[in-house]
């Protein structure tokens, strides 16, 4: 009984770890207009919309979440803390471009952590996100590494990152669903939260430099930079774009206690004949998702009543020749709001054919599947709907029978009969051996006559 308990619990583990795509069968296609699109439950990791989202894929400064992610980890354990101060050394401008986006720190500035953060999530600053690695790993080199080891501990399976900052890199990649994971990661960090959230920041001024104000780049958070994408529902998170990633979006939306992520790769700029610019897909697409997210899905919870769906054979019991089982519990799921609960099917796994007494009523024999549309939405344990009790008698003959089906029992039986051979074999060799009685007196009446000659 423990070991089905055992593996009841297992498969439960698995299904809850393994990411699949809620059924979208009921739901119109939004059409996301992007290369590589995923919208995430946030609050339960479930996948709610995937337009190539495992495929390979370049991040840009979408990148610059996982390295303030690290920089979360750092602060959490009392490595650092938001106000120890950073010197930028001279390594803060490896791999950087003269084209990319920056604060101007130069080697030899001093700032804190928390002002650092600030410049590499707002304004998307290069150089703070090696000053950053190098705070907390030593060099920009084991930080990379660190990058990597910790990505696959998220279960990105498709990720490998070649710098902290997101420049291009061919071998700096990763996919829309990976992305999902970091950024999940990373907004159960407070300070992140607030940073990403933020319009416009001001630092403290430096031993080398005044106060740097500067704006978010994100158009669903403000309008400072691109307007007609504002959100209200937009909590963060961060843009990127590069030649060869195009325009990118990882974004968060919380409505109550809805909590959704969209990770948006390789959209487009649009512009009309005269070459003015007439949609940032990054953010149209990605406002269009979240709304298209909260409209069409709400959390469900999926049950399917308590009636007897199957029954097992019962052996070693006089009482009944079968148990009724029946299923239990239930499954939540972020779901289509006009899904239709009738057509959710089932599919019934049994341990065994047969249990033996006793059955203790709500012991498990087995599972039921949950799916629609072929996809898996979680299992049910099925359960013995009654106790069904031993008798002992049986029990006894079977312990019986047992015993000698085992290999104890059949070495016994061996040892038996070679020992009854061995018993015929010493009778029969010692008749042989034996003279007969008669020919032993003629033999002395025989002598006994000749001496009387």
């Amino acid at each position: 009984m423990k070991k089905y308990r055992f593996f009841s619990a297992l498969m439960a583990v698995l299904l809850c770890l393994t990411l699949l795509p809620v059924p979208a069968a009921a739901l119109d296609d939004p059409d996301i207009q992007a290369q590589h699109v995923i919208l995430l439950d946030g609050n339960y990791d479930e996948v709610l919309y995937d337009k190539a989202g495992k495929e390979k894929a370049y991040p840009a400064s979408i990148t610059k979440v996982m390295t303030a992610l690290l920089v979360m980890e750092a602060i959490e354990s009392g490595q650092m803390t938001a106000d120890t101060m950073i010197t930028a050394s001279e390594h803060s401008q490896q791999g950087l471009s003269i084209y990319g986006s920056t604060q101007n720190i130069k080697p030899g500035e001093t700032m804190s952590v928390k002002d650092l953060l600030y410049c590499l999530l707002v304004p998307s600053a290069n150089e703070a996100a090696n000053i950053l690695a190098e705070a907390v790993d030593g060099s920009i080199e084991d930080f990379v590494a660190h990058m990597n080891r910790r990505a696959g501990e998220l279960g990105c399976q498709g990720t490998h990152f070649a710098n902290p900052h997101g420049l291009h890199n061919d071998d700096h990649y990763t996919t829309a669903l990976d992305l999902a994971h970091i950024v999940r990661a990373a907004m159960k960090y407070d300070l992140f939260r607030q940073i990403v959230y933020t319009s416009v920041y001001e630092t403290a001024a430096t031993n080398m430099s005044g106060p740097r104000t500067f704006y978010n780049t994100n158009g669903l958070i403000t309008q400072w930079r691109f307007r007609g994408y504002l959100y209200d529902k937009a909590i963060g998170v961060k843009t990127g774009s590069t030649d060869e990633a195009g325009y990118c979006l990882a974004s968060a939306a919380q409505d109550g206690d809805e909590y959704l992520i969209a990770v948006v790769l390789g959209a487009k700029m649009l512009t009309d004949a005269n070459g003015n610019i007439t949609d940032r897909q990054q953010f149209s697409e990605s406002k269009r998702l979240l709304k298209w997210g909260f409209s069409n899905f709400k959390r469900t919870t999926i049950t399917k009543g308590d009636a007897p769906v199957g029954s097992v054979k019962v052996t070693l019991s006089r009482e009944r020749e079968d148990v009724m089982v029946k299923p239990v519990g239930s499954i939540e799921r972020t779901m289509p709001r006009d899904l239709d609960q009738e057509k959710i099917e089932s599919r019934i796994t049994l341990f065994s054919d047969t249990v033996e007494a006793p059955v203790t009523a709500g012991q498990v024999l087995g599972t039921m599947t949950l799916l629609y549309d072929d996809q898996v939405l979680g299992t049910l344990d099925l359960v013995a709907d009654t106790d069904v009790s031993r008798s002992e008698l049986l029990y006894k003959k079977a312990q019986f029978l047992a015993f000698w089906h085992s290999l104890g029992g059949k070495l016994i039986i061996a040892g038996g009969m070679l020992a009854a051979g061995v018993l015929v074999w010493l009778f029969v060799f010692r008749r042989r051996r034996r003279p007969s009685r008669g020919y032993a007196g003629a033999a002395r009446g025989k002598h006994y006559r000749g001496g009387r000659r």
